[in-house]
């Protein structure tokens, strides 16, 4: 079968993209290369996780299966300890079933994968896997095998901090910027792009595997800050002379990104099968929305005194609930989960409800939660799903007990301010449920109806284009209209044998980082707390 060669771009939309791919006033076409992936190949949108956020979402798309079953809800995972809760850094360690990395490589693929989240600490594959999200300290320990981290420095012009996640710089994620902020933000995201083009331009080149696959992450890290200049709904109006000048410098990345991605379709040559995909897609946030400030006001959850330590002052101003745990019972643990716990007192004395009393209290709390107005009069929570409804699996126990959608697809706060709805003074960029798919080469068709895709849906795709049977536990399939009926007569799919079973190594191995550096790291989650105010 043809060589597959795979990129993800995190948070790419139709939205922007058929407005990046097509000839604009002025401006140009951004990215034709991607403009004739798109027109001569199939796309198509690609739905996301139930709530779309960046861990879960990928890591759907590299196991064809939902969180309910691979355990990914968010960026960091809790423990209930009665009187406090434990926070720390989900990883691949927590990740319950087998990747499409390793499905290739025990069926003798060869594999190169690149940035992708939640690979820390890397597992072993037949070729090479560089973690994404870690910081550049750690970025030798988290990839594999021994030797890459040399292979990779001898690259001409390689920095490993450009290279790396700087938590730092992240934690700007969601703040105001001034115009030359937001300027630095987009020159800054320019050379780390660079990076990883470089390092996947290198490894395909050099090793011709069978599968390659990079994730470009500075789509959705400009988008958050800069979606203003992007939004067609949003410029159809007209943009200052400084909006202006900050979009150019924006689509001068997506003209550079549509330069990186021609570059290596030409590397992985003209036989090979070319697919991208987004992760979740993008729209407008317009306004903040402080979740346990409400559940507060409604008597489900307690505060936490601040006794005016410096303790007490960093945890209020984290991105994690700081509450009164003795007296909580329901409440939203991080904003980036969009989730609401129900604490259940399994044990007398316990705090928390009942068990007998649990429907009872969650069809209240449902109640309460879709009664949300905003200060128009509108309702603000306009879903609220039950983990067993989106997230069926061994790991369900784990997700939140609801999961909320808000009315303009943001993230919730958890923080103690008033009040619990409030305009945004700039409209920032979130993510919708949509993101998108494209595939080009031989037997892909020309199929432009864009029927709606499943983000599980990826990996059995990717697995069909190496030749390889789709698990048959799989959750996502190979959608009929994505290749023409001669490479389906050609090349029928096949099905075969489950995923392996993955034993949870959680507390038995280390990603190589100690537990002081992982408290600082929980410390910077701010950078993950996305539109936290």
């Amino acid at each position: 079968m043809a060589r597959t060669l795979f990129i993800g771009l995190d948070g790419v939309t139709f939205t922007l993209l058929d407005e990046l791919v097509r000839e604009l006033p002025g401006e140009g076409v951004a990215m034709p290369f991607v403009a004739k992936l798109m027109r001569e190949g199939f796309h198509a949108p690609l739905r996301s996780t139930a709530h779309p956020l960046t861990p879960p979402a990928w890591v759907s798309l590299i196991t064809g299966r939902n969180p309910g079953h691979h355990g990914i809800f968010d960026f960091v995972r809790s423990e209930d300890r009665i009187t406090d809760f434990y926070w720390t850094l989900s990883d691949r360690l927590d990740i319950r079933v087998e990747s499409l990395w390793s499905i290739a490589s025990r069926q003798g693929k060869r594999v190169v994968s690149l940035n992708f989240p939640m690979m820390s600490p890397p597992e072993p594959v037949n070729g090479c896997l560089v973690s994404g999200f870690v910081s550049w300290k750690h970025l030798r320990r988290n990839m594999t095998p021994d030797g890459l981290y040399d292979r990779i420095k001898a690259i001409p012009g390689f920095s490993a901090k450009e290279l790396a996640w700087d938590f730092q710089r992240e934690s700007q994620i969601g703040e105001e910027m001034t115009q030359a902020e937001l300027e630095a933000w987009v020159d800054h995201h320019r050379p780390r792009e660079e990076q990883w083009f470089r390092v996947a331009e290198t490894l395909l080149a050099e090793d011709k595997p069978d599968l390659f696959a990079v994730m470009f992450d500075g789509t959705d890290k400009l988008q958050h800050q800069v979606w203003h200049v992007l939004d067609p709904r949003l410029i159809k109006n007209g943009m200052t002379d400084a909006e202006k000048r900050l979009r150019e410098r924006v689509l001068g990345y997506y003209r550079r990104l549509d330069e990186y991605i021609a570059r290596l379709a030409e590397l992985a040559g003209p036989d090979a099968r070319v697919f991208i995909a987004s992760d979740h897609g993008f729209t407008a946030s317009t306004e903040v929305v402080r979740i346990n400030r409400y559940l507060g006001e409604l008597g489900y959850l307690a505060w936490a005194e601040n006794d005016g330590s410096a303790t007490a002052k960093r945890r209020e101003d984290a991105n994690f609930a700081f509450l009164d745990w003795t007296k909580t019972l329901a409440f939203c643990p991080t904003p980036s989960s969009n989730g609401i716990v129900i604490r259940v007192a399994n044990e007398p004395g316990h705090p928390g409800v009942p068990p007998e009393q649990y429907e009872a209290f969650r069809a209240k709390l449902i109640e309460d939660l879709l009664a949300l107005r905003g200060p128009d009069g509108g309702q603000v929570i306009t879903g609220v799903m039950k983990r067993e409804d989106v997230f069926p699996g061994a790991a369900m126990h784990a997700a939140p007990d609801l999961t909320v959608t808000l009315r303009d697809h943001g993230f919730v706060s958890v923080r103690n301010r008033a009040p619990v709805v409030e305009s945004r003074r700039i409209i920032a960029g979130t993510h919708h449920p949509d993101g998108i798919f494209i595939g080009y080469g031989p037997g892909v068709s020309n199929d432009h109806s864009r029927k709606l895709m499943n983000i599980v849906d990826v990996t059995p795709t990717l697995l069909y284009s190496l030749g390889l049977p789709v698990p048959q536990d799989f959750e996502g399939r190979v959608r009929d209209q994505m290749f023409t009926d001669e490479m389906f007569d050609e090349n029928p799919v096949l099905f075969g044998p489950p995923t392996l079973p993955v034993t949870n190594a959680r507390g038995a191995a280390s990603s190589g980082v100690s537990e002081a550096e992982r408290a600082k790291i929980l410390e910077q989650l701010r950078a993950l707390g996305y539109l936290e105010n």
